[in-house]
């Protein structure tokens, strides 16, 4: 068979030709809750830029700064050349602000998952993960040669079944996400640390979705059920709440020492550019003096889903307790929710479908997320929107 034979897409092709191709649409604007795409104003409940600092004039005079200071890029990996003492403050600043005694950043989100699991763990090692874990976890399982055993989602019986099949004298991981990007839950982080214990394995939490969202001033899922100290490696993303790209890792410094010497995605990686790195620090200096961000984000998640209730919006069950900023719409099946997706962007909302294989077959959600400059009248007219296109 010709290796490029997969490449001839069928359900792509089908989706183009129905008019329901959903993916791609061209920003012209900064993120914002009012966007300018394609032409058009549009309300936007797909960006992950929670706290809204992607648009605050100081966060981006930061990046300005360090453009002109550093220049546009550092050309090389930070094992070699492309050390800044801008990151150096930013790992500082991070390390202080979680809790931990180091932290090392990367280059993405998804390549810090990779950083971390492909070093930790090795062939003769465990890696229990919840199925809904971020697809950068699945993968940096993969680069390993661990075993990795995968339980129900949020299912502590299921873990601690699976934790009970593996050898006693086996290194053992437990990686979740803290809050699911998808649903908008949160991870059972006290039985998970309490299983971890009883079975001698190491907790890593994937907090991409948990910094500057939950816990107090902003600082995650560990602080937000006081178990900072129990949880042994702390992943997260800049692409959030801190407005920029790239990722961290913090940890004991003895396990970030090592990851700065033996993680191939660190070290053959070229750095943080200067402006992100700059952006990111800036994003998380201006979080820490203004701790009451994360309530004010809480109480916009908090109306919008009274609204959404309101206007007959079918919401993922559970979601309408959520502490996080995410709102999964319940759809079904494929070709429906792209439908009502297209319905949605001809109206003015800007969301995110996700069909399988993203979700199970039948399982077919709009991912909506709301950020703390969405205003009570923008959020009133992406829910009569929404509520129209869901008529379809």
């Amino acid at each position: 068979m010709d290796l490029f034979k997969k490449c001839d897409y069928e359900r792509l092709k089908q989706v183009r030709e129905k008019g329901i191709y959903p993916w791609f649409h061209v920003l012209e604007s900064r993120q914002a809750p009012v966007v300018q795409m394609e032409g058009k104003r549009m309300i936007m409940l797909g960006s992950n830029n929670y706290l809204g600092l992607a648009e605050d004039e100081r966060v981006i005079a930061a990046g300005h700064e360090a453009l002109e200071k550093y220049g546009s890029g550092v050309s090389g990996s930070r094992f070699l050349n492309g050390t800044l003492d801008l990151h150096l403050q930013l790992e500082h600043a991070l390390a202080e602000f979680t809790g931990y005694e180091d932290a090392m950043t990367c280059s993405t989100g998804f390549q810090t998952n990779l950083a971390i699991i492909s070093a930790i763990c090795g062939k003769d090692d465990y890696i229990l993960s919840d199925r809904e874990n971020h697809a950068s976890i699945y993968d940096a399982c993969r680069l390993t040669f661990a075993k990795m055993l995968r339980y129900r989602h949020s299912d502590m019986n299921d873990l601690e079944r699976q934790l009970q099949s593996v050898p006693d004298d086996a290194g053992k991981l437990i990686v979740t996400d803290g809050v699911f990007s998808m649903r908008g839950d949160i991870c059972c982080l006290p039985e998970i640390c309490a299983l971890a214990k009883k079975y001698g394995a190491r907790v890593m939490v994937d907090d991409a979705h948990g910094l500057g969202v939950i816990g107090p001033g902003g600082r995650g899922t560990a602080h937000h059920f006081g178990l900072a100290s129990e949880v042994d490696i702390l992943m997260g993303t800049f692409s959030k709440s801190l407005a920029s790209l790239g990722g961290y890792v913090a940890a004991s410094r003895t396990v970030v020492d090592f990851l700065r010497h033996a993680s191939a995605p660190f070290i053959f990686s070229a750095s943080i550019p200067p402006a992100s790195a700059a952006v990111a620090l800036a994003a998380l200096r201006h979080l820490r003096r203004h701790p009451e961000l994360p309530t004010h984000l809480r109480e916009v998640s908090d109306y919008a889903r009274k609204v959404f209730v309101q206007h007959g919006i079918p919401l993922k069950p559970g979601a309408e307790t959520n502490l996080a900023p995410i709102l999964p719409i319940v759809i079904g099946g494929t070709q429906e929710t792209l439908v009502v997706a297209k319905r949605a962007y001809e109206g003015g909302v800007f969301t995110n479908p996700f069909i399988p294989p993203g979700v199970p077959e039948g399982g077919g959600l709009l991912r909506t997320s709301v950020t703390a400059t969405h205003t009570p009248a923008l959020i009133d007219e992406a829910a009569g929107i929404l509520a129209e296109a869901l008529k379809c």
